[in-house]
């Protein structure tokens, strides 16, 4: 049984409940699979056009420190620089922190901004994954960076075309999800959600002792349910039901997105490359499945899974990012090579980023606080200029120094090298055309 789960309270703008799920052994239970698709093909997403390139985002809930990671200053005052240093990059005259040795030797791969400013000091995702503060996200239901993908991009097939490997249920209060609303794009664009925790490949699967030929004999049954839903629906949503029903059955029928879940697929020499960073690897088989965008949170996992490391490090911020940041360096890297070697660094972006960076100065705790002035995004692919370093920040890592970026147009680079116009609009809920962002325009170095 495939169950699709979002945020676990509240209502969508559609007037939709979050709590929406897939029970393809119900047929008919719910939310199918089938009404998403239909809900597309209404809003006019039934184009089968294969666009190859697909989007991989990386959050790093909780902002990572910028100076530790792709903008260090060994020359600044000791309250500033820290306890890490500074290494030099297959890059000339690029240098990173000391704790990404990997990043270091391929940095000719990849391509960072520092001069980026978060704008907002909330620990929210939907800054970087709407452009939009929460508050604005939140009253112009803004969408995220994967529902445009998927209404841009998402046609009805085999697999989604956006997925979220984050936890299936969002906590009530969690800031941590509305980076991954649909919004004014309906439901049908928000992102599938693989399982409840766990075997994310438990809930793709047919349910014990159905078979495919049972399965056939349910589906007919609910075609002869269907007339009288048929008979009453004024606004003929359930035109081509026969379809989307095959469609949605395909994509538990055909075992494609399990067996991109099912990471036993690869070989143990693989494996062993991606240990402890395996979400990683689940993100690449995903794209290379059909996938247009999957996104994810990345926290490092340590003392054999017990604890999670994170990155607000109000205190013993050194300690912490020892733990974190080779985690981090290590999925990283192991996936830009892993793109490049199967020649799909052009069909692949990839970003990576926080809400914020943290304070330069450290403080009496011996971490760093919320920094929104300047922070730091990796990306990667995509067919961008790889292999340099945009913009500067201060001495002391505290401001822009030259080419300051905003998050929109890191997010309109972005949607360019994904082949989306980001001057494109679309109706909100009361009817009126809203652009993508307000700010389109795009970081010149990476064209």
């Amino acid at each position: 049984m495939l169950s699709i789960f979002g945020r676990s309270t509240g209502a969508f703008c559609n007037g939709v409940s979050r709590r929406q799920f897939l029970q393809i052994g119900a047929l008919g239970a719910g939310v199918t699979l089938a009404d998403l698709l239909r809900a597309r093909a209404a809003l006019g997403d039934s184009s089968t056009k294969r666009v190859p390139k697909a989007a991989i985002l990386i959050n790093l809930a909780g902002g990572p420190p910028h100076m530790e990671m792709y903008d260090p200053k060994p020359d600044a005052p000791a309250e500033f620089r820290g306890e890490t240093g500074a290494i030099r990059t297959n890059v000339p005259g690029v240098q990173i922190g000391e704790l990404l040795p990997l990043h270091a030797r391929m940095m000719d791969k990849m391509s960072v901004i520092r001069s980026v400013i978060a704008g907002a000091p909330e620990h929210s995702d939907s800054v970087q994954m709407t452009g939009y503060p929460e508050p604005i996200t939140k009253l112009q239901k803004r969408p995220s960076v994967g529902s445009v993908i998927s209404k841009v991009r998402g046609k009805p097939g085999e697999v989604p075309a956006f997925v979220s490997l984050r936890p299936g249920q969002t906590p009530v209060g969690d800031p941590f999800g509305w980076g991954v609303q649909a919004g004014y794009l309906g439901v049908s664009h928000q992102p599938f959600t693989p399982g409840e925790g766990g075997d994310t490949r438990k809930n793709l699967l047919l349910p014990k002792g159905l078979t495919p030929s049972r399965l056939d004999d349910r589906v007919n049954l609910l075609k002869s349910f269907d007339t009288l839903r048929r008979d009453i629906d004024t606004r003929q949503t359930m035109e081509g039901m026969d379809s989307f029903q095959q469609q949605a059955l395909e994509m538990v029928t055909s075992g494609k997105v399990y067996r991109a879940l099912d990471l036993k697929n690869e070989p143990l020499k693989t494996l062993d490359r991606y240990k402890g960073v395996e979400q990683f690897l689940t993100a690449r088989r995903l794209v290379e499945a059909g996938v247009s965008c999957v996104t994810f949170n990345f926290n490092a996992v340590v003392n054999n899974g017990r604890t999670v490391v994170n990155w607000d490090t109000h205190k013993n911020h050194f300690p912490e990012i020892r733990l974190q940041l080779p985690q981090y360096d290590l999925g990283v890297t192991t996936l830009v090579q892993d793109l490049y070697d199967r020649g799909l660094q052009d069909d692949v972006v990839v970003l990576a980023w926080g809400e914020f960076g943290r304070t330069p100065r450290i403080n009496k705790d011996a971490g760093r606080d919320h920094w929104p002035a300047v922070m730091s995004a990796l990306i990667v692919g995509g067919g961008l200029k790889m292999g340099q370093v945009i913009g500067s920040s201060s001495s002391t890592a505290e401001q822009p120094k030259d080419r300051p970026y905003t998050v929109q147009q890191v997010l309109a680079t972005f949607y360019q090298a994904l082949g989306i116009d980001p001057a494109m609009t679309f109706p909100d809920n009361s009817g009126r055309p809203m652009y993508l962002l307000d700010e389109r325009e795009p970081v010149k170095e990476l064209l």
